[in-house]
């Protein structure tokens, strides 16, 4: 077995196989080895299919930059043509029947996919422990979770099973477990990356799918694979002069960034360690070359998280009745509380109310836009916190109880519109929303963004700090990561403690 695999990062481990010092099936022997030895304890993969790997592996996979390197998907967003979707639902359970287009894309690089990575039901909220697969530990501390909705790839990566693994973003999905994992990961742009054929966006644009990764570069190089409009794409933006990898190999220009340390969700104190890590991370900025301001994006934060809550909640009422239409009742009897709550609240929004939260949205573009006029890019923290236990941010059993209190009461009047005006939402949302204080902005916005794993806690838990750059700048955003990366600024990952 290639007793060396976690040495190597994805484009590292390619280039062994083209060089033919390494086959595609060693690579996966050592892959699957160390899936058998992690995830019984870590519970990141919850489906897996070896056998059909191993058979890619033997008849040839497509030449690219990443041929032979294992690979795995989040089994949420990312349809795997003959193999099973959950969404991380005990009332899903749908055999894709072709692949999406981003899949198609990620598998014309080379990957060899042998498995599909745990998520929230939905991924709806930003911890992976759903009812349907329990929950994915904390590579770094058993007990603790390893972050949301891309906690199972988040997890997967840091621990060496895989250099990367599919990630989708629609409220901090890639950067939030990336931070709480100490793994890299970038939400690109709206429309960089397809979301076709079944969807022409996610939650209003809010959704971007990409990779969590332990290097910068290959986060970089599969974006140049996959990146580009579909049929049908609702945005057609302006691809990088050069490419991505180029940018994430290049010192950056000097940059002017804006130090943003305030959460856009009101009552979030940001721990003092994280606080540490970002006063750190802009002294390092500094001693760059760079220079970092304080400056915060003029926005009503009593309205932010009002406005993206309603579009969630609006789109998850959809995907409901969207799965009820297709494939029956059966499969919508299990779901979460809280997911058949957003539902409820989903269906008592009018179309007014989703208009009104879009101009709301309008809003936070605007003056995050006026910002990004006088500097190149934010850097803010990731999450407030480090990870939490597990238990914390799910409902308690006594919300589970409201919630489904709700469920009846909502048969005698609008409970969902109750539920709004009451501050029923806000109490119940606070745990999350809190969490999301700085993630948000980058969905809202539309604005790629990126959290970099440059700091520990005292009990050993990694901390993510987050730069949000301007609309279609990933390069610069690489081009800052790489040079922090290669000047020894990225903490260690799981693995090699």
């Amino acid at each position: 077995m290639f007793k060396e695999y976690t040495q190597y990062d994805g484009l590292a481990l390619a280039a062994l196989v083209n060089a033919g010092e390494v086959s595609a099936k060693e690579l996966l022997d050592a892959a699957v080895h160390q899936a058998n030895q992690i995830n019984p304890k870590l519970n990141a993969i919850v489906h897996r299919f070896d056998e059909r790997a191993y058979n890619a592996a033997q008849t040839g996979l497509p030449s690219g930059v990443f041929t032979g390197v294992p690979y795995l998907l989040k089994d949420l967003s990312f349809s795997f043509a003959d193999e099973p979707i959950t969404m991380g639902s005990r009332s899903v359970n749908i055999i894709s029947e072709k692949d999406s287009e981003i899949v198609k894309r990620m598998k014309a690089t080379g990957v060899n996919t042998f498995g599909k990575t745990n998520t929230p039901e939905f991924g709806l909220i930003i911890t992976t422990e759903p009812k349907a697969h329990g929950a994915t530990h904390n590579p770094f501390k058993k007990g603790y979770s390893s972050g949301g909705s891309s906690g199972g790839s988040a997890a997967a990566v840091a621990s060496g099973i895989v250099p990367m693994a599919g990630g989708g973003d629609g409220g901090g999905s890639i950067r939030f477990p990336s931070a709480w994992c100490g793994t890299f990961g970038l939400k690109p742009s709206r429309g960089r990356n397809p979301m076709g054929p079944n969807l022409g966006e996610g939650w209003e644009g809010a959704v971007a799918d990409h990779v969590i990764t332990r290097s910068v570069r290959d986060s970089a190089a599969m974006l140049d694979a996959t990146s580009g409009a579909e049929i049908g794409a609702p945005y057609v933006i302006a691809p990088p002069e050069g490419t991505f990898l180029q940018a994430a190999m290049r010192a950056p220009r000097k940059l002017k960034i804006a130090l943003h340390q305030q959460s856009l969700i009101a009552n979030t104190t940001v721990d003092k360690e994280v606080m540490t890590v970002l006063e750190q991370t802009a002294k390092q900025l500094e001693s760059m070359g760079h220079e970092v301001v304080p400056a915060e994006p003029n926005i009503n934060i009593e309205q932010f998280w009002h406005d993206f809550i309603v579009v969630v909640c609006a789109h998850t009422a959809f995907t409901i009745d969207n799965i009820e239409r297709e494939f029956g009742a059966d499969h919508i009897k299990n779901l979460e509380p809280q997911t058949y709550n957003m539902a409820l609240l989903g269906r008592s929004l009018s179309a007014v109310d989703l208009a009104h939260a879009k101009h709301g949205w309008h809003h936070s573009q605007y003056q995050t836009g006026l910002l990004l006029e006088d500097y190149d890019m934010i850097l803010c923290p990731t999450v407030p916190t480090p990870a939490v236990k597990h238990g914390v941010l799910p409902p308690s059993r006594m919300d589970e109880m409201m919630m489904r209190s709700a469920e009846v009461l909502n048969k005698g009047f609008n409970m969902g519109r109750y539920a709004f005006s009451s501050g029923m939402i806000e109490k119940l949302s606070a745990p999350v929303l809190g969490k999301m204080g700085f993630t948000l902005l980058g969905n809202i916005t539309g604005l790629p963004a990126m959290s970099v794993p440059v700091g520990m806690s005292k009990k050993g838990l990694p901390i993510g700090m987050q730069l949000i750059g301007r609309m279609n700048d990933e390069a610069t955003l690489f081009s800052v990561a790489g040079e922090m990366e290669r000047a020894g600024l990225f903490t260690k990952h799981a693995f090699e403690k």
